[in-house]
This record gives structure tokens, C-alpha cells and sequence, in this order.
């Protein structure tokens, strides 16, 4: 199993003197670190105006490092596909893959913020169907040869051709999943799929139990097997109680401040295909620090959390990107988090070379 580092770049707190392009900077430091540690891995989230998250380029900040790494891939955590072109979308990212020499790893996802979609002007309301057919659209962009057309109810192309074309052939996307509408939409295309373990165990039981969901569906109505799942993890490795009960608190100021207060909460004024955030949005109002568990944090010694990713592995998971930075944790403190864990932890798994995906 393979180990990657990941961020939301969250920042919106109460009482923060960090400002967002001081956490952007930040970021780029430690994903260069990253690198230099050997993780794998590198996932930056898009978020827009200093909501969920302060970096709204995942691109950008991918291309920099791109510039200044050697073997670490570069993946976003997601592209929030319906506030872009498609189009727009397929040809940055086909351009990265290429000048990095095959070191995209492409992941999408519809993102849950109205505020957002708001601000761009994007329909919320019809989320759904621009994600998949914005999804359709940059895969026939990356394999097509020659001159296509696409029309569908939200986009209409006629005769184009998309250049250049990735180094991958093919650069297989991955599909953000919090539903079972995105893990349907995996499943029929082929595509890898992403999970984030908190919302799994709610919409599906569990993390195992969402990704041998994954597994039927690629199997039973499609007849091949299912391709690369990945999840993403918090993490904080804790020697002590005070260490133990600083990474919780971290973690439920978090949900609470940045997370909670941007999902919908009226179910008369949210799509059917997001009904599913109601429940999390209530569990969240009463999330204690004792109710995070292997489900949405690995936080312990290091011994508690290989026994866990033990677990994961065995659930046929193929990497975990792992959350150090968020909560307001010092950048010294997220560094040092990342030097032991792949120090005391990450040795204890069997792991591909660089050159092997």
C-alpha cells in the first residue's frame, strides 16, 4: 500500500492570524518535503474564497511542484468539475501530465459548497448531471483520436480536437465518492474511484464495505474488475494523552468550523442527489472528541495506527493520502508529523518503487 500526502488547505477559523497566502506557501513547502520523504503522493484540494479550504489552484500549485520535484505524482483533491469547462479541465491537465512525464494522478469530484457554485454562476440544483457528463467529455478528450462531438443536456461540442494529449495512455481519472451515483459512475467507465472513510461509513457502512461495493458493481454489472481505489485519512501520531487530545480537538474544530457550517442544513433547498449530507451535517453537531475513530482519524502511537492501516490494506485499498496540516496545526509541528510517519509506519508496508504505479 502507498502513502501520500494531502490537504484541504483549510484556514477558516476563528481568531486565525494565519493568513491564507502564508497556508499556500506552506503547502508547496511541505508537498516539496513530501517528496524528499518518499511519499508517493501528492494531493492538493481546490476550494474557492476561503471557505472550505484557501488554495482555489490545485493546478498551479501542481505545476510549480511539478518544476521542482523528480518522482512524487501530483494529484488534485478534486477538481470541483462542474464550476469549469470540461474542456478547460482536459486540456491543463493533459498539458501537466505531459511536461511532468506521466505524473498526474487526475481525481474529480462535485464538491458540496453552494456558496461556490453560487459565485460562479454554476447550478447547483444540477450538479449531478454536469459532473457526468463533464467527466464523459474529459475522458473523450484524452483518447479520442482525430476530430468529436459530445451532445449532451448540459454541454453541446461539435468537431473538435483536444491537444495535447496526456503522456498516460490512458490518464485514468479517479471519481470522487460520497454517493452511490458516483460510485455507479466509476464502475461503468472504468474509472478509479476515491473515498473519504468519515462519509463512507455513513453512506455506505464502511470503508471496506464501500469498496467491496465498488468491487460488485464493476463485477456483477459490467463483468471486469474494479480498478484502483484510494482513500484519504486525517492523521496524527500521539505518544501521550496531551498529544492524543490536541489531534481531536484539531480535528472537531475543523469539522465544526470550517466543515459544518457549509453543509446544506434545509432539505427543501438542497438537490435529492445531496440529501445524503443532511445526515452528516447532524452528526457533526454532536461529534465529540471520544467519537473519532478509525472511521475519520488515525491518531496514536505508531503501533495503533499501523494495526489500522493494516485493516485498510486489507480492505483492498491501494493508497492513502494522508491529512497532516489541518486544524490549525503549526507547519513545524505538520512536518514533524510527516518525517515520523514515514520513519516509524510507512517501513511496515510493502511499497512499489517510484518508477512502478
Amino acid at each position: 500500500m502507498k502513502f501520500g500526502y494531502f490537504t484541504l488547505s483549510d484556514n477558516r477559523y476563528e481568531d486565525n492570524t494565519r493568513s491564507p497566502e502564508t497556508l499556500v506557501k506552506e503547502i508547496y513547502q511541505q508537498s516539496i518535503l513530501a517528496d524528499q520523504l518518499g511519499f508517493h503522493s501528492a494531493w492538493i484540494g481546490e476550494h474557492h474564497f476561503n471557505l472550505l479550504g484557501a488554495n482555489a489552484c490545485p493546478n498551479m500549485l501542481l505545476a510549480q511542484l511539478a518544476g521542482a520535484t523528480k518522482r512524487i505524482r501530483l494529484g488534485p483533491a478534486v477538481v470541483i468539475l462542474p464550476l469549469h469547462h470540461p474542456l478547460h479541465v482536459a486540456e491543463e491537465w493533459a498539458t501537466l501530465d505531459l511536461l511532468s512525464g506521466g505524473r498526474v494522478d487526475f481525481a474529480a469530484g462535485r464538491g458540496f459548497d453552494s456558496a461556490e457554485y453560487a459565485a460562479f454562476g454554476a447550478d447547483f440544483h444540477n450538479s449531478q448531471e454536469l459532473f457526468a457528463e463533464g467527466m464523459e467529455i474529459i475522458w473523450k478528450a484524452w483518447t479520442e483520436t482525430g476530430k468529436w462531438s459530445y451532445h449532451g443536456k448540459c454541454y453541446d461540442i461539435r468537431n473538435i480536437e483536444v491537444r495535447p494529449k496526456p503522456f498516460q495512455n490512458p490518464l485514468r481519472p479517479y471519481v470522487a465518492c460520497f454517493s452511490r451515483s458516483s460510485m455507479e459512475l466509476a464502475a461503468k467507465n472504468d474509472w478509479n474511484i476515491i473515498f473519504a472513510p468519515f462519509a463512507a461509513s455513513m453512506v455506505f457502512g464502511s470503508l471496506s464495505g464501500a469498496n467491496e461495493m465498488y468491487g460488485r458493481e464493476c463485477r456483477d454489472k459490467f463483468g471486469r474488475s474494479p480498478r484502483r481505489s484510494m482513500c484519504s485519512y486525517f492523521v496524527h501520531i500521539a505518544d501521550d494523552k496531551a498529544s492524543d487530545d490536541f489531534g481531536r480537538a484539531a480535528m472537531l474544530r475543523y469539522f465544526h468550523e470550517c466543515v459544518r457550517s457549509s453543509l446544506p442544513s434545509d432539505p427543501t433547498k438542497i438537490p435529492p442527489s445531496y440529501a445524503y449530507f443532511l445526515e452528516i451535517a447532524e452528526r457533526l453537531k454532536s461529534m465529540r472528541a471520544r467519537d473519532l475513530t478509525s472511521r475519520s482519524i488515525l491518531i496514536g502511537p505508531p503501533e495503533k495506527i499501523i494495526g489500522e492501516l493494516r485493516e485498510i490494506e486489507a480492505s483492498g485499498i491501494s493508497e492513502v493520502i494522508l491529512y497532516f496540516s489541518y486544524g490549525l496545526k503549526p507547519a513545524a509541528m505538520v512536518e514533524d508529523q510527516m518525517r515520523r510517519f514515514m520513519e516509524d509506519i510507512a517501513p511496515h508496508f510493502q511499497e512499489a518503487k517510484f518508477d512502478e504505479y
